[in-house]
């Protein structure tokens, strides 16, 4: 049985996206009470207050996801120094209307992959303050600013055995940081 589902916030909707398959391989560094959920996003209308009172049936698909998640899980591509708009308006609709917020309370963390060699920091910086502000608790260490070169995945998708050390030593902090949070 497992016992810490978590859900997984992939901030890109490309198909073979770096970030969606780190998403993917860094699941299978999990123990097996842990369970990973990647949560749809680009099916999400772009968020419009005028529309909290009668929210799209994939806005409560989402909500629902996150509130029945143990932790979180948030693999994002970095677009112009940021998060992409795309994840930005996932945020904003579980987190409305003001007061019933899905993120609250649930323990995070979060990664990011790309070409560039400062991986995704300044995004995932951008993304920690946003989560602050909503009263996710998130793991600050390690940091994870990955970038993708030969050798991240091997040819099954798995991590490759360059970074297969650290994302496993990342995991098991993520791992303690889920649990830690879910006994109190």
């Amino acid at each position: 049985m497992n016992q810490y589902p978590i859900a997984v916030v992939i901030g890109s909707l490309r198909s073979d996206s770096f970030n969606r398959k780190l998403a993917t391989a860094m699941a299978k560094l999990a123990p097996p009470e842990f369970s990973f959920t990647q949560v749809g996003i680009g099916d999400l209308p772009l968020y419009n207050q005028d529309d909290d009172a009668n929210q799209a049936e994939s806005v409560k698909r989402l909500k629902g996801e996150i509130k029945t998640a143990r932790g979180l899980l948030f693999v994002t591509a970095e677009y112009n120094r940021s998060i992409p708009g795309v994840l930005k308006n996932a945020i904003d609709h579980a987190s409305r209307p003001y007061g019933e917020s899905v993120w609250a309370g649930k323990p995070a963390g979060v990664l990011g992959v790309s070409i560039g060699a400062i991986g995704t920091a300044v995004a995932q910086q951008h993304l920690r303050t946003i989560l602050a502000y909503l009263d996710v608790p998130t793991l600050g260490q390690p940091e994870a600013f990955i970038q993708a070169k030969d050798g991240l995945f091997d040819p099954s998708g798995n991590i490759g055995a360059d970074s297969r050390k650290f994302l496993q030593d990342w995991m098991d902090r993520y791992v303690a940081w889920v649990k830690m949070h879910a006994t109190l």
